[in-house]
């Protein structure tokens, strides 16, 4: 359990941009993207987490828990933090990559311009991928990291 006590205005802009941001490219297809307020739980590790942006794609699949908790997230995003970021790395991205539905997790840092992607290969392995300009590529559409950061000063555009 890592405690959270709310968020810098950085993180909540970046997060914020990358729901709207994907949610615009995937409309109208088989994929929707939730916020920070859907749990997902991993079950082959039996951890619990609260993603930035979920993105599930198809029916979705819920544990009967309290509150419901997502099954089968396709993409997770975490927004990384002085005090996140060797968690969300490590250890998160572990529980992550357990679960068979997840294809993707992007990572985009709120105190420097950087983003990783991390995704699944068809053989079970992963490909990292760092990018600081650009387009990201994500479930087969690209957004731009200057909207991921667009809007957070001194990093992004104003």
């Amino acid at each position: 359990v890592v405690a959270m006590a709310g968020a810098s205005l950085a993180h909540s802009t970046i997060q914020s941009n990358a729901q709207v941001g994907l949610a615009n490219r995937l409309r109208g297809g088989p994929c929707r993207v939730h916020g920070p307020d859907l749990r997902v739980r991993i079950g082959e590790t039996g951890m619990y987490a609260y993603p930035d942006v979920t993105v599930v794609c198809g029916p979705l699949e819920l544990a009967p828990t309290r509150p419901e908790s997502l099954e089968n997230p396709r993409a997770v995003v975490e927004v990384l933090s002085d005090t996140t970021r060797d968690y969300d790395l490590g250890a998160k991205a572990a529980h992550y990559r357990h679960r068979a539905s997840v294809q993707a997790i992007l990572f985009i840092d709120s105190e420097r311009r950087m983003v990783q992607l991390q995704i699944r290969n068809a053989d079970g392995t992963w490909t990292l991928s760092d990018h600081v300009d650009g387009a990201v590529r994500l479930l087969d559409v690209e957004v731009p990291i200057d909207e991921l950061y667009e809007g957070v000063v001194g990093l992004g555009v104003s």
